[in-house]
């Protein structure tokens, strides 16, 4: 009785704190409409830290550095690649990025267990808090080092695939022993890399067995596929994926559908003490910074559509030409009462700030999901761009 709802105290504390109210309508008063949109939208940045860090660990000589040149598709010879060699060529953390997702850094870590970086203070030096994702890397055997690292990083609550590199030299000593290696060979390898996963404590370890110097064979695009729906679920991933696929669009959807949410709250959150006429230019604020963060995330800004258009090897204008939606135009305070006044007719108790709020933003997201959708589609013609089974699975769609 009297006291705060559980929602009323979340609204109160889930997005601005009392001292930013106080900024976000002093900044509305001096700067108007922009000024707050501008702060929405540097807001929603804040919370979407923009870099993705994948530690590359495992003992020294595992193929760590081979493993992210084959990665970034470079030789070890070419400018960018990271140093390969018979003897210890890293010797602290060094990042390269993704050639496919440029906010996304593998981390090159010196081989774990040696001399100079023993595995008492391995994870310490190497700082594990600061990397989102581990890529454990393993020539011969699951060792005691390996162990020990998988232990770690589930301490720190953090993910891991277990990679069997070298492979193609397991297929040669059978060869070289008159057996033959096929699929029953390699699932004994893998078989022995679960069991030690599970002994360990691991009931369910992403494993994969790989050569780095032959990507058509083994487990490179089940590890590439399974990576990439991984990164899926990691909420900081949905605005610098880019769309490779429908199934990465209606996720970032579904990840954006708690932004709607969220915003819609701080409607309420800087209306409960509203100065007359403030509250509403907020409203159009947050409602302006939301769409435009929205579309960037959904990968229909300029430079999005470009990069896309580039990987697909067609003329970005053929891409523009799908999309039909006013909201990929400037973002207007007339725009956005136009939207507002569209929906509000429509919403019992239409003068609640949060609801009118969440039904522009929901209904917005919506336009542009299936724009971006679009988009996708418009290459589906490309098998260079799409494995088969993919467009197959998109084609479905």
């Amino acid at each position: 009785m009297g006291g705060e709802s559980s929602r009323d105290q979340s609204l109160k504390y889930s997005f601005f704190n009392e001292e930013e109210q106080k900024m976000l309508k002093s900044d509305y008063e001096r700067g108007g409409v922009e000024q707050v949109a501008r702060l929405i939208q540097n807001k929603l940045g804040d919370l979407d830290n923009t870099e993705f860090n994948i530690a590359v660990t495992g003992e020294c000589g595992s193929g760590k550095s081979t493993f992210i040149n084959t990665m970034r598709g470079l030789h070890s010879d070419e400018e960018g690649a990271a140093e390969t060699g018979m003897v210890v060529t890293t010797m602290e953390p060094t990042p390269y990025r993704h050639p496919n997702f440029p906010s996304f850094y593998l981390w090159d870590l010196p081989g774990c267990g040696t001399n100079r970086f023993p595995m008492n203070k391995y994870p310490r030096e190497m700082k594990f808090e600061r990397y989102d994702f581990f890529l454990i890397i393993s020539s011969i055997r699951v060792t005691v080092n390996d162990l020990k690292l998988v232990k770690e990083i589930k301490r720190l609550g953090k993910n891991f695939y277990f990679i069997r590199s070298k492979i193609d030299n397991d297929f040669r000593s059978l060869r070289e022993g008159g057996r033959k290696f096929n699929e029953e060979e390699l699932e004994k390898i893998r078989n022995y890399v679960v069991r030690n996963m599970q002994e360990a404590g691991i009931p369910s370890p992403r494993v994969f067995l790989i050569s780095n110097f032959d990507l058509n064979q083994f487990d490179w695009k089940w590890l590439n596929d399974s990576l990439e729906d991984d990164l899926l679920n990691i909420n900081k991933c949905v605005h610098i994926l880019p769309n490779l696929n429908l199934k990465i669009v209606d996720k970032k959807r579904e990840k954006l559908k708690i932004r709607v949410w969220m915003l819609a709250s701080i409607s309420e959150e800087v209306g409960a003490e509203a100065v007359p006429g403030v509250s509403l230019g907020c409203d159009i604020g947050i409602l302006i910074g939301g769409i435009i963060h929205f579309r960037k995330c959904l990968g229909l800004e300029d430079a999005s559509l470009q990069a896309l258009a580039n990987r697909a090897g067609k003329p970005v204008e053929d891409l523009k030409a799908v999309v039909n939606t006013p909201l990929l135009g400037e973002i207007t305070p007339d725009l956005i009462t136009k939207l507002q006044c569209s929906v509000a007719g429509s919403i019992c108790g239409a003068g609640s700030s949060f609801l009118v709020t969440y039904k522009v933003l929901n209904d917005a997201l919506d336009e542009l999901t299936e724009n971006a959708r679009r988009v996708v589609k418009s290459i589906l013609d490309l098998s260079t761009f799409f494995s088969e089974e993919e467009l197959k699975q998109l084609k479905s769609n």
